[in-house]
C-alpha cells in the first residue's frame, strides 16, 4: 500500500480515538473527574449493541438508538446522580473522584466478564456500511471512516457554539470555575453535571461501537484499547478539543504510516509491537514531555489524606489497654492466616493466592497509603518481579548459572529496585492525575513490550521451590509463603513508626508543607518508589509459584486498577486492610462464578462516597460509635443529683438491687469504679457485668471529664437549678492515665 492508502486507512482509527477523547474532555471540563471508567462503559455498550443486533435480530439502526440515544446517557445520568453527585456536594478531593471512576470501570468489567464471559467475539456489527469510494484517481477511502471523521467535525462545532454563545456554555464555564458560588448565583450545577456525564458516556459508547468491528470484541482489550486513548487528551492538556482532534488523528495515521517499514531481528520484534501500540507509548512520552496539566481547582488530585483510615502512629508508649488490643489483634489475624493449613490439599492451593496478592497491596500501602502517591502500575512491578524470578531460576539471565528457587525470588524482587527508582524518579516530578497516568503507562508498555513478546516471556518453566535440596509440598510452600508476608508487614511497620513515618504522612497530606519544615521529600518519594517496587516483585514471583506458570493477563495493565481500587475500597493506608482485601478476592474468585471479584470489589468502591477512607474506617468508626453509645449510656450524667450520682458512681456500697461490678482490685472508695443499673432493672449476667465495668473503667482511664460525653452536650440546662447542678459536676474517679499521643 502507499502512504496515501495507510493514511486514508488511519484516519477511521483517528476519528474514533478523537471521539473518545472528547467525551472525557467534556466529562472532565463539566465535573472535574477524569473518566477511567470511559473504557468499561465504551465496552459495556459495545456488548449491548452486539446482543440487541446478532442474538435479539433488531435492525441495526434500531439497535443504535437504543445504545446511544437510551442506554449510553442513561449510565451517565445514573452515574452522576448516584455515585459522583454525592462526591461533589461534600467537596471530596479529585482523588476520590478518581477512584469513583475506577470503581465504575471495575464494576462494568464485571457485569461485561459476567454476562458474556472472557472470550473473544469477531462478529460485532458495523453501524456504518463497509463499503469505500473513490477518491483522488485510484485511492479509495472506507464511507465508515469518512463517516466518523464526520462525526468528529460535528461534535466539535456543536460543543464550541455550546460553550462560546449559549447560556449553558456560561454555566458549565461557572460550575468548572467554582461549583459553590456558581450554586449560590442561581447556576443548577446538577443539572450542568448531569449534562456533561450523559454526553461523555454517549461518546464513550459510540467509541466502543465503532471500535468492536474493527477490533475483537473482548472486555479487557477493548477496554484498554479505548484507555490507551488517553494520549489525546493529554496532549490537548484535559482543555483543548481542536489539540485532541489533531493528536487523536497524527498518532493514528503515524501508527498506520509504521506498516510500511520492517526490521530484522530484536529490533524488528520491538518495531512490529510499536506499529500496533503507538497510543500507549505516545502516552508515556507526553507525559513525560508536557510540563503541566491543565487540572481543574488547585490541580492536587494527588493528595490521598482522605484515603486515611487512621491517625498518625504514637511516638510515645501506649497504654496496657491499647498494647493488649494490638496484641490480640496480631494474634487474631495470624490464627487466621494459618487457618488454611488445616484445609483440604485442594482448598490449600487455594489459598496460596492470599499471601502473595497482600504482599502486592502491601505495595500500594507504602506508595499510596504512607506516601500519597498514585500508582495505577502495580502489576508491571509484580509481574518483572515474576519475570526476573523465573529467569534466575532457570538460568537465562545473561548467562548466570541457575539459582535456587527461593534465593531467585528475593534476588529477582531486589533487581526490580532500580527500575522502581528509575521510573519513579520522573514521577516524582509529577502529582494528580499527571502521576496517576504516568504510572498506567509504565505499567501498560512494560506489559506490551516485555511480558507480551516471545522472546522476553517463552519457555519460562516453574519448579517446585526446594530449600536445601528439598521440595517444599504444599503447606510448607504456604507456611513460606507466610514468612514472606511478614517479611512486608515488618517493612510496613518500620515505614510507618517512628519519625520516618510521620515524615511520610506528612508527604502524604501537605507536601509543601513538608518541606517547609525540611523534609526531603524528593527522596522520601524516591525510598516509598523503590521499596513499594520491591513488596510488589516478591508478590508477583509468589503468584507465579502459587499458579505453577508465567501467565501474562495475571500481570495486565487492567488489573493494576483492580487492585489499587480494592486497596482503596479496604483502607488505603492499612496493612490489615490489605489481607483482608486478598482474602476477599481470592474467597470471591474461589466460590462464585469468574469475574465476580471483580463486580463485587467495584460495587464496594461506588460506596466511597459514603465512607471516606475504605471499609476499615467504617469498621473502625463503628467501633468507636458504639463505645461512645456505650460510654454515654451507663457513665453517670453531670444532670443526675447528688443522690443518684452517688449511687452510680458507687462512691459507697452498692445501694441498688441490680447489683454492681468493680473495675479495680482493691475496691476502695474513689479509686474503684462500680456501674449500679436503675432500680427495677433486671440482674445483668456476668458478661454484661464485666462489659459494663469495662466501659466504665477504659472511660476513667482515659481521663475522659463528664462534660465531654455526648449526653451532657445534648442536654440544655436553662434554669437556675441546672446551673446550679452544673456548678457541682461529677467527675470520673482518679486513675492513672496510660495513653499514647
Amino acid at each position: 500500500m502507499t502512504s496515501i492508502d495507510l493514511a486514508l486507512t488511519g484516519i477511521s482509527l483517528g476519528a474514533i480515538a478523537a471521539l473518545s477523547g472528547i467525551g472525557v474532555l467534556v466529562t472532565y471540563r463539566t465535573n472535574g473527574v477524569l473518566n477511567f471508567a470511559q473504557g468499561g462503559i465504551a465496552t459495556l455498550v459495545a456488548y449491548v449493541f452486539r446482543e440487541m443486533v446478532v442474538e435479539w435480530g433488531l435492525p441495526i439502526w434500531l439497535a443504535a438508538i437504543i445504545a446511544l440515544a437510551v442506554l449510553s446517557p442513561g449510565i451517565g445520568l445514573l452515574l452522576e446522580r448516584l455515585v459522583f453527585r454525592p462526591l461533589a456536594r461534600r467537596r471530596a478531593s479529585a482523588a476520590e473522584s478518581l477512584v469513583a471512576s475506577l470503581g465504575v470501570l471495575v464494576l462494568t468489567l464485571g457485569m461485561t466478564a459476567g454476562i458474556w464471559g472472557l472470550g473473544s467475539r469477531t462478529d460485532a456489527p458495523s453501524i456504518f456500511p463497509r463499503e469505500s469510494v473513490t477518491l483522488l484517481g485510484d485511492t479509495r477511502v472506507g464511507v465508515d471512516a469518512l463517516a466518523e471523521l464526520a462525526l468528529v467535525v460535528v461534535f466539535c462545532v456543536v460543543l464550541g457554539l455550546l460553550a462560546a454563545k449559549t447560556r449553558f456554555g456560561r454555566q458549565v464555564r461557572a460550575v468548572v470555575d467554582d461549583r459553590q458560588l456558581a450554586e449560590l448565583s442561581g447556576v443548577p450545577a446538577d443539572k450542568v453535571a448531569a449534562a456533561g456525564w450523559a454526553l461523555g458516556t454517549t461518546l464513550a459508547g459510540l467509541t466502543g461501537i465503532l471500535l468492536a468491528p474493527q477490533f475483537r470484541l473482548n472486555p479487557y482489550g477493548l477496554t484498554l484499547l479505548v484507555l490507551e486513548t488517553f494520549a489525546v487528551v493529554v496532549a490537548a492538556r484535559l482543555a483543548s478539543l481542536p489539540v485532541a482532534v489533531l493528536t487523536a488523528l497524527g498518532i493514528a495515521i503515524a501508527q498506520s504510516e509504521l506498516k510500511q517499514f520492517t526490521f530484522d531481528g530484536d529490533l524488528g520484534t520491538i518495531f512490529t509491537v510499536l506499529q500496533s501500540n503507538l497510543f500507549i507509548v505516545a502516552l508515556l512520552v507526553l507525559l513525560l514531555v508536557v510540563p503541566r496539566l491543565r487540572e481543574l481547582g488547585n490541580g492536587d488530585s494527588g493528595a490521598t489524606g482522605s484515603f486515611s483510615s487512621r491517625g498518625a502512629p504514637p511516638s510515645g508508649p501506649v497504654s496496657r489497654y491499647e498494647a493488649r488490643r494490638d496484641i490480640l489483634g496480631k494474634l487474631g489475624g495470624a490464627a487466621l492466616l494459618l487457618a488454611p493449613l488445616t484445609f483440604a490439599p485442594a482448598d490449600l492451593r487455594s489459598a496460596f493466592m492470599v499471601p502473595a496478592l497482600a504482599l502486592v497491596f502491601l505495595s500500594l500501602v507504602i506508595l499510596t497509603g504512607y506516601s500519597g502517591q498514585l500508582s495505577l502500575g502495580v502489576a508491571g512491578y509484580a509481574g518483572l518481579g515474576a519475570l526476573f524470578t523465573l529467569k534466575l531460576a532457570n538460568g537465562d539471565f545473561f548467562g548466570l548459572p541457575e539459582i535456587p528457587g527461593i534465593w531467585a525470588m528475593f534476588l529477582g524482587a531486589l533487581m526490580v529496585a532500580p527500575i522502581g527508582l528509575i521510573t519513579g524518579w520522573p514521577a516524582i516530578r509529577r502529582r494528580g492525575l499527571t502521576l496517576a497516568l504516568t504510572t498506567f503507562a509504565v505499567g501498560a508498555v512494560v506489559s506490551r513490550f516485555v511480558f507480551e513478546q516471545p522472546d522476553f516471556a517463552s519457555g519460562l518453566y516453574v519448579d517446585p521451590l526446594t530449600l536445601f535440596g528439598a521440595e517444599l509440598n504444599d503447606k510448607a510452600f504456604y507456611f513460606f509463603e507466610l514468612v514472606c508476608l511478614a517479611i512486608g508487614l515488618l517493612v510496613v511497620r518500620n515505614l510507618h513508626h517512628g519519625r520516618l513515618g510521620r515524615a511520610l504522612l506528612a508527604v502524604r497530606d501537605h507536601t509543601e508543607g513538608a518541606a517547609a519544615v525540611g523534609v526531603d521529600v524528593r527522596n522520601l518519594k524516591l525510598l516509598a518508589f523503590t521499596i513499594s517496587s520491591v513488596v510488589a516483585a516478591l508478590g508477583g514471583g509468589l503468584i507465579t509459584f502459587s499458579a505453577s506458570s508465567f501467565a501474562t493477563d495475571d500481570f495486565a495493565p487492567l488489573q493494576s486498577l483492580l487492585w489499587f481500587t480494592a486497596v482503596i475500597v479496604f483502607g488505603a493506608d492499612s496493612a490489615a486492610g490489605a489481607i483482608i482485601a486478598a482474602g476477599f478476592i481470592v474467597a470471591i474468585d474461589v466460590l462464585a462464578p469468574a469475574g465476580s471479584s471483580i463486580l463485587a470489589v467495584g460495587i464496594l468502591a461506588l460506596a466511597l462516597g459514603w465512607m471516606p477512607g475504605g471499609l476499615m474506617s467504617a469498621v473502625r468508626g463503628g467501633i468507636a460509635w458504639v463505645a461512645r453509645v456505650l460510654a454515654d449510656e451507663f457513665v453517670p450524667s453531670p444532670h443526675t443529683d447528688h443522690a443518684a450520682a452517688s449511687r452510680l458512681t458507687g462512691a459507697g456500697s452498692a445501694a441498688s438491687p441490680g447489683g454492681a461490678g468493680r473495675a479495680g482490685a482493691d475496691g476502695a472508695a474513689g479509686s474503684a469504679v462500680r456501674v449500679v443499673l436503675p432500680a427495677g432493672a433486671p440482674a445483668p449476667t456476668a458478661f454484661g457485668e464485666a462489659l459494663l465495668t469495662a466501659v466504665a473503667t477504659h472511660t476513667a482511664r482515659s481521663g475522659l471529664a463528664l462534660e465531654t460525653l455526648p449526653s451532657m452536650r445534648a442536654a440544655a440546662d436553662a434554669s437556675a437549678d441546672g446551673q446550679n447542678r452544673a456548678g457541682h459536676r461529677q467527675r470520673l474517679p482518679g486513675l492513672p492515665v496510660e495513653r499514647g499521643v
